[in-house]
């Protein structure tokens, strides 16, 4: 395994900066943007699609640093079914096709999610019972057969014409495919191009335990997130998991995106990627730091350290 960073983190600094920074972690790869919901900071598809010269400056600057590109990451809702779901899609299709272009073989992204019947205007997470009401079994057969296999379909269509192997999809809250069970339902139907960004934060507060899901997902494990979540003690025990609250109002949260190593400590997570190797996956680690309860830099500082003590080499 190696181990990458992915750089919205370092949103404030420009690109080279940004690199140098990479360098001076000690991390060997980056996991860049090129759209969705970040503002992509460092490597925007469509910017550098129609900027070749752009492109190839930055192509340059990254391998003069010894540095790879672990992956295109594009998070977002291509399902949408208002004017951001279409542009989700069209800046999806741009990394994928930028991917391509640059001989990047992974995107990383999310299975998106629609409305729940049409003409609704808002996504709808069915996560509750397919028992009752009466239309919930019509409500999930639309979502998955009318609107996420066509979409996904045609996804893999253009992958293969660009060159593109891999979609990592992010198993994330509010997103059709959240875990092992619902990837494995979008696999079945268009491929095994389809398959898990296993990120343990997520699993971790969904009650789920990631190294139980590595040994299901097997070789669908396609890329993965250092991302640790930890369960506050005492506020959890009274509210449960399903946290309302903004990802900044720690102190009152009863779970938090927290640094590598403050949710579950460094034996769980030696275990996590010995599994995760075992599972057949050998490729990059990226650091994806979301920790609201310390500065940014000791948090990254603190995940990689734990990182580089624990992926399995």
């Amino acid at each position: 395994m190696k181990l990458s960073i992915c750089t919205d983190v370092m949103g404030d600094l420009a690109f080279a900066e940004m690199l140098d920074r990479c360098v001076e972690l000690g991390v060997e790869g980056v996991e860049m943007t090129g759209g969705g919901w970040s503002r992509a900071p460092h490597f925007r598809a469509d910017e550098l699609l129609s900027d070749r010269g752009l492109l190839k400056r930055k192509l340059r600057e990254i391998e003069a640093r010894g540095l790879g590109i672990a992956a295109l990451n594009c998070s977002a809702n291509p399902l949408d079914p208002g004017p951001m779901g279409q542009r989700h899609l069209a800046e999806m299709r741009d990394t994928i096709r930028l991917a391509g272009e640059i001989g990047v073989t992974k995107i990383v992204t999310m299975s998106g999610l629609p409305e729940a019947a049409p003409g609704d205007m808002v996504p709808n997470w069915l996560v509750y019972t397919k028992s009752w009401p009466d239309e919930m079994p019509e409500r999930d057969r639309y979502q998955w057969d009318d609107r996420a296999f066509p979409l996904w379909h045609d996804l893999v269509r253009l992958a293969r014409e660009v060159g593109v192997e891999k979609y990592a999809l992010e198993n994330f809250s509010a997103m059709l495919v959240w875990n092992p069970e619902t990837l494995f339902r979008l696999r079945r139907e268009v491929g095994p191009m389809v398959g898990m960004n296993l990120d343990p934060s997520h699993l971790i507060w969904m009650g789920a335990d990631p190294i139980h899901s590595a040994r299901a997902l097997g070789d669908a494990i396609h890329h993965c997130h250092g991302k640790d979540t930890r369960i506050e003690r005492g506020r959890a025990d009274v509210d449960g998991l399903w946290e309302l609250r903004e990802v900044t109002d720690v102190a009152n949260r009863t779970w938090n995106y927290v640094a590598v190593g403050a949710g579950k400590d460094l034996v769980w997570w030696k275990e996590f990627f010995s599994v995760v190797r075992m599972m057949g996956y050998d490729d990059w680690v990226s650091l994806e730091m979301e920790d609201f309860t310390m500065s940014t830099e000791a948090g990254i500082r603190s995940s990689i350290a734990a990182l580089q003590m624990t992926i399995s080499r």
